[in-house]
């Protein structure tokens, strides 16, 4: 009895480490993605859109057969838009399952928390968008990437479109321009561009904070009666953008000459204000509301389809779940970038990822094959841009929709170049740190 156990044992160990083998192989055919998402609190009606069309788009690429056969792994963790809660869910969620990809904060608060942390833990932090207008200079944030444009991009495109609109920039000479902005990160990032550029072209810069979440917003706008300016650019974030409209409303401020950021210019933002909120403008982070796009058809038949959407149908298409969907492209664009170069069908580390973010090379081709054909134009990074190719369209509400209403815009990289450039040196000295090499450059 004893010799004839020897061999079932040594048989049942043998199974037991290829059990354990097969599932470290199944586990490693899987790239993790942390989610870090806002459904609950004042931001939700704004958050929760983009993080379904994040996740959905996850799900598209999966039901796909997922990154040249590596499926995605992903884990929502909630941060209610607090700077101290998406700290915690990314420390909570960097090391599991084999480590993070990279995050998308989805917050200027969050992002700014993270700059420090992302070079020690090796895991780049993606900004489509927003974040740290400085962090364009790759060759200062080496972990960083905003992604398609920066709050300096939007603010300058904006500028050069009302200049337009006054026939030319010299026209701008004693115009007013107030910038309503959240007293947050995210609002102040456009007031050091804004400062340069109201001296540069001889327009008066008035700057109003609101302390958010946004909803009392009457002696702000006691003081725009009073100041009666030429433009008002708005700078909010969930109900802070519904509140403003309203105030214009009120108020009898043109609404024609309200022009938003890419974050306020979404279905929540104008919904509950509908017909009175006609003529309101914001510039676009490259895409509007996309209901009849392929990816958005692809979305519906795959996912919605199937029994597996996020949220509601109607949704997919809106503007935010557009935004979601497009983060989500881009991240995963550059995890099969990095595949191109450390093997295809391979998990990739967030120190490859990285090398991806910084050599994206998303032609119209890679767009075609997406279904984003027409939400977006083809971006390439390099280890100096890190924010790559920057493109926006003005859309208007027409009191029922979101209509584009401008062709393709481009920031003025002449002048934001040098801009970028200092912060992102001050930064260096500030921290200590030093500019990469060409060496650094090839890692």
């Amino acid at each position: 009895m004893k010799s004839n156990s020897l061999p079932v044992l040594a048989l049942a160990a043998a199974l037991g480490l290829a059990t354990l083998a097969g599932n470290a192989i199944a586990q490693a055919k899987e790239q993790f993605i942390p989610v870090l998402s806002y459904r609950t609190g004042p931001f939700a009606p704004n958050g929760v859109p983009w993080a379904n069309g994040y996740v959905d788009y996850l799900k598209y690429v999966n039901a796909k057969g997922g990154l040249n056969g590596v499926k995605i792994l992903f884990e929502e963790c909630e941060t209610a838009y607090a700077t101290d809660k998406g700290v915690e869910c990314y420390e909570r969620l960097k090391g599991k399952h084999g480590g993070a990809s990279l995050f998308e904060p989805l917050s200027t608060g969050i992002t700014f928390a993270l700059t420090e942390k992302a070079p020690i833990d090796k895991i780049p932090v993606m900004t489509t968008g927003y974040g740290r207008s400085d962090s364009a200079d790759g060759g200062v944030f080496k972990w960083n990437f905003p992604l398609l444009a920066t709050y300096w991009s939007s603010a300058d495109m904006l500028v050069n479109y009302v200049a337009t609109k006054e026939g030319g920039r010299d026209k701008l000479k004693g115009k007013k321009i107030t910038l309503v902005y959240a007293d947050h990160p995210y609002g102040k990032e456009p007031i050091p561009y804004l400062q340069e550029a109201s001296k540069q072209y001889g327009f008066e810069l008035a700057l109003l904070p609101v302390v958010l979440p946004g909803i009392e917003q009457k002696s702000t706008w006691l003081q725009i009666r009073q100041a009666r300016p030429d433009y008002i650019f708005l700078w909010g974030w969930g109900v802070m953008n519904s509140t403003a409209i309203k105030e214009a409303v009120a108020t009898g401020f043109p609404r024609e000459k309200m022009y938003g950021s890419w974050w306020a210019g979404a279905e929540p933002d104008v919904k509950d204000v509908g017909a009175a909120a006609k003529g309101y403008n914001s510039i676009t982070l490259q895409h509007g509301a996309e209901p009849n796009s392929k990816i958005v058809k692809e979305i519906l038949k795959e996912v919605h389809g199937k029994g597996q959407g996020t949220g509601p149908k109607d949704e997919v298409g809106q503007v935010l779940y557009m935004r979601g969907a497009m983060s989500a492209f881009l991240a995963t664009e550059a995890i099969k970038r990095a595949q191109e170069r450390y093997g295809k069908g391979q998990v990739m580390s967030g120190e490859q990822v990285r090398w991806g973010l910084e050599n994206l090379a998303i032609d119209q081709k890679k767009i075609d094959a997406a279904g984003f054909t027409g939400v977006m134009r083809p971006i390439s990074t390099s280890c100096a841009d890190h924010r790559g190719d920057s493109w926006g369209r003005i859309h208007t509400w027409d009191g029922s929709k979101w209509v584009f209403t401008s062709g393709w815009l481009q920031p003025d990289d002449a002048m934001l170049k040098p801009l970028v450039k200092a912060a992102a040196d001050k930064y260096a000295a500030e921290k200590k740190l030093t500019r990469r090499t060409p060496a650094d450059c090839q890692s």
